[in-house]
């Protein structure tokens, strides 16, 4: 629904406006007194005199004020930075779209936008259109310049105000201002990385429309959103578009094409676009080769994977932690802890810094063909690389005890994750569950499901159905009227489960046992 009232107001406002033109009253009697004597002093410069009057300050006089220096944007902006202590409620919202118009005017737009900033930070969400009335019924009266429509537009979308921005551009269109292409930029890298593609694809469309005309930049975030939303042929046709209209794809281009290719496992692609840089002049990246290399181990593909490694070292290409810890973490995957110790002493060697992600790899590898306590003493090296273990350490290791069928170790090693501060995912519980059920240890199953329903994750029904009979053939009745209740309250009844079976079979066994 959001996403759909974001797509309206693209199409709304697209008539042209007039600008409206007001005043505001000329200052008289003591009010006109106040604002020649202030003048004076900000020209001398005598802000202990100024200081004295901080109490007589009202919005009416301080607007005048700024609109008889708004030549001189420094001592305007002094001015207005010195009113925030003196006398804070003078600062309407008039008084702020006045000071933006003279600093727009003159091309200070970091002055500007960090006063936007702060007005925008902690207001209602219907505050920057507020302010689009107030700095466009000024912007005549001020001789302004467009510049500040934009500032506005670019402020929402640096602070994730998509509503607002959309709303402010719509507007800027129906009064025939329109943002700059950076500006724009802005407002599509804030979306992407918000994962709003819909949003972003529409509004460059908009852009489009508008004969905004995008540069370099605006052409890789679209490939981006293309690629990010799985429509790789839609970005080859926007790479063809960049060359049609004399922009040249760079770096940033490809690597954008690559990884979207190699996320899709179509990695001969990937691969064609990594040598088309070098055809058209292009050198591949630390970035280039880490996407292939990532794209082979995804898809278990060692060998081509470290091929890629040996290319980028043989192009001088330095590989870096990312590079590394993929190599190692792709190994350890198929079970070749032996090279990823190997993929572990070269970077070593070569002083690259690991993190806790490349002992996490090396942990995971290690455990995966039980080697648990070469992976224990690696934990151990964490201290002396003021390194903290994570969930996923604390996951690979419980996986590497349940290999071994340990589960009393796992269900240790599960406890000093969550004492360390660390939440065990679904796939944890689910091991540990497995391991208890492959020793035919119910009760122990039954506490972990216990833990799993507290932090709303739920067991497959199947799974729920192998404990509760467990429990009833090892005579945990009782533990099994339990799990059965919190079944029944969570919904989580399983397919083809009796519950009136269950509870009579229980029933009728309790009373042969308590007479």
């Amino acid at each position: 629904m959001t996403t759909c009232l974001h797509l309206r107001r693209f199409s709304t406002f697209n008539r042209s406006n007039t600008i409206p033109h007001r005043t505001i009253p000329e200052p008289k009697g003591q009010d006109l007194d106040f604002v020649n004597v202030v003048h004076s002093h900000l020209i001398h410069c005598d802000w202990d005199k100024l200081n004295k009057l901080s109490a007589h300050f009202t919005p009416f006089r301080v607007n005048h004020i700024l609109l008889k220096i708004q030549k001189d944007h420094v001592l305007s902006l002094e001015f207005f930075n010195s009113l925030k202590t003196l006398n804070p409620i003078s600062l309407t919202l008039e008084t702020h779209s006045i000071i933006l118009h003279v600093l727009t005017k003159k091309s200070k737009f970091k002055s500007a936008q960090s006063i936007l900033r702060t007005l925008l930070a902690s207001r209602s969400i219907d505050l920057p259109g507020k302010l689009f009335d107030t700095i466009l019924f000024s912007y005549r009266m001020c001789d302004s310049s467009p510049r500040v429509f934009d500032s506005l537009f670019k402020t929402c979308a640096h602070m994730n105000k998509f509503r607002n921005a959309t709303d402010v551009f719509s507007r800027m269109k129906g009064y025939g201002f329109l943002p700059t292409v950076e500006s724009c930029n802005a407002y599509l890298s804030s979306l992407l990385a918000f994962h709003r593609v819909d949003i972003a694809l529409t509004f460059y469309g908009e852009m489009r429309r508008c004969r905004i005309s995008p540069n370099s930049y605006t052409f890789n975030l679209v490939l981006s959103a293309f690629c990010k939303s799985g429509k790789l042929e839609k970005a080859v046709e926007v790479l063809r578009e960049m060359e049609s209209v004399g922009i040249t794809p760079n770096v940033v281009s490809y690597n954008t094409l690559i990884a979207g290719h190699c996320n899709k496992g179509l990695l001969s692609i990937a691969t064609k676009f990594k040598n088309l840089m070098g055809k058209n002049g292009l050198e591949p990246n630390v970035v280039t080769f880490n996407s292939l290399i990532h794209g082979f181990c995804k898809e278990g593909k060692l060998h081509e994977a470290n091929r890629s490694f040996s290319e980028m070292k043989v192009m001088n290409v330095t590989p870096n932690t990312v590079t590394y810890n993929t190599l190692i973490n792709g190994y350890g995957q198929v079970g070749n802890s032996n090279m990823a110790g190997k993929v572990y002493d070269e970077m070593l060697r070569n002083g690259v810094k690991t993190d806790i992600l490349t002992y996490n790899a090396l942990i995971l590898g290690l455990c995966k063909e039980g080697k648990t306590k070469k992976a224990a003493f690696l934990v151990k090296e964490l201290d002396k690389e003021d390194l903290v273990p994570n969930a996923s350490t604390f996951s690979a290791l419980i996986s590497g005890q349940c290999a071994r069928k340990n589960s009393d170790r796992a269900f240790q090693l599960y406890k000093s994750m969550v004492r360390s501060g660390c939440h065990p995912n679904e796939q944890t519980f689910k091991m540990l569950i497995s391991a208890f059920i492959e020793n035919e240890d119910f009760e122990g199953a039954f506490n972990v499901l216990m833990d799993m329903f507290a932090r709303s994750m739920a067991s497959d029904s199947n799974t729920l159905l192998e404990i509760c009979d467990g429990l009833c053939q090892c005579g945990k009745e009782s533990l099994a009227m339990k799990l059965c209740h919190e079944m029944k309250a969570r919904r989580l009844i399983p397919e083809g489960f009796d519950r009136a079976e269950h509870f009579n079979s229980m029933t009728e066994k309790e009373n042969r046992t308590f007479g």
